[in-house]
């Protein structure tokens, strides 16, 4: 005998509930072992070239990964006695905390400055301590705004804000060391204001953010579509069904996640909001079920009835939707590839749950209850099943009409897109009202930039960076860069030089430039080196004077800033050949990399999902000219949505990057659920039209009408048309497909709530192609049918 996984359920109902929860008890257990990874890049693999190559270049030039930037403005001027005892204490405060590379820590009281008397070279802290008198604090003046070194790096041109640059040791969290020290400066009291920025900051507080929000939303989009499911269905234990089985899902998938050593990163903290979304396909099953039950009475045989309906259709689903997210394994993006593969295993569960948990499920419910929430669940008397049958009738009977304006459309659509910009800024995820943005924004106002990015200018052999020509070729490359709107700041070994030159001949502005010969450079860096910090020296240039490092910042962590800092370079090298290499690195270029490898994979990804869904299609429907119909709508609403992110001048970022590929696996459900069911229905009508037919054949071969009509003429005319197929259709199997709509739209509703903004632009997303998806399934199929109604119905019929 043949298996019947439904058939088991309904005959051992409880053997199926107690072996879901063993298992989901299982997976629980696994749980306690969660890991976070909030680190950007991580986003691509250990050895992809621009991580071995970062990595290489901080060990190099003994680099922090991050660094956090403690900003402090006074609207009057930073350069007073009480502003300055409060940088000295603040700076003390933050050199004492734990996670912080003190030693490498740049502000006021740590960073070197060069001068020198009677010919020695002096080398030393620019403020060991606060200022006592006001002499003093002129003192200050004179030496910051005497050193191009310290303007728009710790200083601003107008004195009004100035900098702490705190690097953290390996491992740090950024978050964390970013509230401690807002702690520290909450405790001065005065007329400054304080601000905390830096990617670390954005990056870990983001993390943390990411986490409460799932662990916010989770709850209450359950809450929704609880709610909502109750009101469809006035079914407790259906409604009651629906969510277990999401949550059983979600269970099983982040367990399976943890088990296997995965980090939880922004990607799979959506899993649970995406996995009870995907759960609502089983909508389809408990709206046939009441409209078999209210048709026959009978509950095993409405159980039977119902899976023997759906259950192509949602299987397919299922497939169309594991295969959309199964194709982000081959994205180059490792949170992507692990998203990717929990979402399709989550929905391999749904639908495993949908034929074994909900069929056990609705033996329990009461027969009395059933009949009284049943009751409602008919075609003419619905109100909401009358105005889809007219939608689908409106695009069935003026089809040449609706596809008109839906090509309009299609033209607004594709201009809009051409105007999407890609664009990967990971202090742009938080709203602009918020304290990362605020901070970020006043920072990059005022200084350098917090945007931090580097040039590695490699020669052709040892010490080949201590010749006055490949000096002066940094020194004009930073000029160069420096006239760029996104570079506020450059700084390399050639300033270091300059500097020495300048203050070792009494401050004459004509030795503000690189010494004629190789020795002399040597000498000034030889003496630096002896008294200042191991870091100033180290960081700017190799230990054989074969590489020189760059510092470039800018005022933006938009990737196209970085891309302008290379076109800039490689202009300069071009009208200034000189035997060495510049090749970018640092968190900037890291992300203008990333950036170009989330379009890459919008293009892989979106090409292989168009490719699998359409197989998916054709073996779903066994034709090749069904499924391009079921293609239509499908494309039509990613590309509406994609022209409004394009009129919008929304960024295309990752997230969203990765929603549109993910939206043809889910946006397809509709299409697969309404030509299925149509078909079913013609199969259905064509059969009982033969029956009668038939037997109108037997009773009256010899009989003729006056007008000369045949019988079977007669019975013809009354037989379901093409248009009454296709508003059936939209009627009830189209009333689980807007219920479904509604309730995945529900569910990432409140994503749209949340500040921060990779969270509200895949909710509208999500949202709007469900709801668009499922309007465009109802009145642009019925269109399409008919237009091609020759080539797709079988028998030819026309009318």
């Amino acid at each position: 005998m043949k298996f019947s996984l439904v058939e088991f359920s309904i005959a051992r109902p409880k053997w199926v509930l107690f072996g879901t929860l063993l298992l989901t008890l299982l997976f629980l257990t696994q749980f306690p072992k969660i890991r976070t990874d909030t680190n950007p890049k991580h986003m691509l693999p250990e050895n992809s070239d621009v991580r071995v190559w970062n990595d290489k270049v901080d060990k190099t030039f003994a680099l922090y990964e991050d660094t956090i930037v403690v900003g402090i403005e006074n609207a009057a001027g930073v350069l007073n006695l009480e502003t300055l005892g409060r940088i000295s204490r603040i700076s003390d405060a933050v050199l004492a905390l734990d996670g912080v590379a003190s030693r490498d820590v740049n502000g006021f009281t740590t960073i070197t400055n060069v001068t020198a008397a009677d010919g020695t070279l002096n080398v030393g802290p620019l403020m060991p301590a606060a200022p006592k008198t006001e002499a003093e604090v002129e003192a200050l003046r004179k030496a910051l705004f005497g050193n191009p070194l310290f303007i728009d790096r710790v200083i601003s041109k107008d004195g009004k804000t100035t900098a702490i640059y705190v690097p953290l040791e390996k491992g740090a969290n950024g978050a964390e060391i970013a509230d401690r020290i807002r702690e520290i400066v909450a405790k001065e009291k005065g007329p400054e204001r304080y601000y905390v920025a830096g990617d670390p900051v954005a990056r870990d507080t983001f993390g943390a953010e990411m986490f409460k929000l799932m662990a916010l939303f989770s709850p209450i989009a359950g809450m929704i579509m609880f709610a909502a499911i109750q009101l469809m269905f006035r079914n407790l234990a259906l409604s009651a069904a629906m969510m277990a089985v999401s949550m059983v899902a979600i269970i099983w998938s982040i367990g399976l996640l943890i088990g296997a050593g995965f980090p939880v990163h922004i990607m799979s903290s959506m899993a649970p909001v995406f996995l009870m979304a995907i759960a609502t396909d089983s909508i389809h099953i408990f709206n046939e079920f009441y409209f078999r039950y209210r048709e026959g009475g009978d509950k095993l045989a409405a159980i039977r009835q119902t899976m023997a309906t759906v259950s192509r259709p949602v299987r397919f689903t299922a497939l169309a939707t594991a295969a959309g997210f199964a194709v982000l394994l081959f994205m180059n993006i490792v949170p992507v590839q692990v998203f990717g593969g929990l979402i399709a295993f989550g929905t391999v569960v749904l639908r495993l749950l949908s034929f074994s948990f909900i069929p056990a499920v609705l033996t329990f419910v009461k027969e009395d209850k059933l009949r009284k929430a049943a009751g409602g669940e008919d075609v003419k008397a619905d109100p909401l099943a009358r105005t889809l049958g007219r939608i689908a009738s409106l695009g069935a009977n003026k089809p040449a009409a609706t596809l008109a304006v839906m090509l309009a459309l299609a033209a607004v659509s594709v201009w809009g897109t051409s105007t999407i910009h890609i664009n990967n800024n990971l202090v742009a995820w938080f709203k602009p009202g918020s304290e990362i943005r605020i901070a970020d924004s006043a920072m990059n106002q005022a200084l350098g930039g917090t945007a931090l990015g580097y040039l590695v200018v490699s020669g052709t052999e040892e010490e080949f960076i201590k010749r006055p020509e490949a000096m002066r070729w940094l020194e004009g490359l930073q000029h160069h860069l420096e006239k760029l709107p996104v570079v506020g700041k450059t700084f390399s070994v050639a300033d270091y030089v300059k500097r020495i030159n300048l203050v070792l001949h009494d401050n004459d502005p004509k030795f503000d430039v690189i010494p004629d010969t190789k020795d002399t450079v040597g000498q000034y860096l030889f003496l630096f080196s002896m008294s200042a910090k191991p870091a100033d020296l180290n960081n700017v240039v190799d230990p054989a004077f074969r590489q020189a490092n760059l510092w470039v910042q800018m005022k933006t962590w938009d990737a196209d800033a970085m891309r302008q800092v290379i076109a800039a370079k490689d202009l300069y090298q071009k009208a200034n050949p000189l035997p060495v290499k510049a090749e970018p690195a640092g968190i900037a270029w890291f992300n203008l990399v990333w950036n170009d490898e989330v379009l890459g994979d919008l293009v892989l990804g979106f090409s292989l999902a168009l490719v699998v869904v359409l197989l998916i299609l054709a073996l779903d429907f066994r034709s090749l000219k069904w499924a391009l119909i079921a293609y239509v709508p499908l494309l039509l609403t990613i590309l509406m949505i994609y022209g409004v992110v394009g009129f919008v001048g929304k960024d295309f970022d990752m997230p969203l990057s990765v929603m549109s590929t993910l939206s043809l696996g889910m946006a397809v459900d509709f299409a697969i659920h309404f030509v299925s069911r149509f078909r079913q229905r013609r199969a259905e009508v064509g059969a009982d039209e033969a029956t009668a037919l038939q037997g109108g054949r037997a009773k009256n071969a010899l009989l003729a009408v006056a007008d000369g009509e045949t019988a079977n003429s007669r019975l013809a005319a009354n037989m379901e048309t093409p248009q009454e197929s296709l508003a059936w259709t939209a009627a009830r199997p189209g009333k689980g497909i807007v219920r479904n709509a509604l309730l995945f739209a529900a569910a990432f509703s409140v994503m749209m709530a949340a500040p921060l903004t990779p969270y509200v632009a895949v909710g509208a997303f999500i949202v709007s192609m469900m709801l668009i998806s499922a309007l465009l399934t109802l009145l642009l199929l019925p269109a399409l049918i008919m237009l091609g109604r020759r080539w797709l119905l079988d028998n030819g019929e026309t009318t």
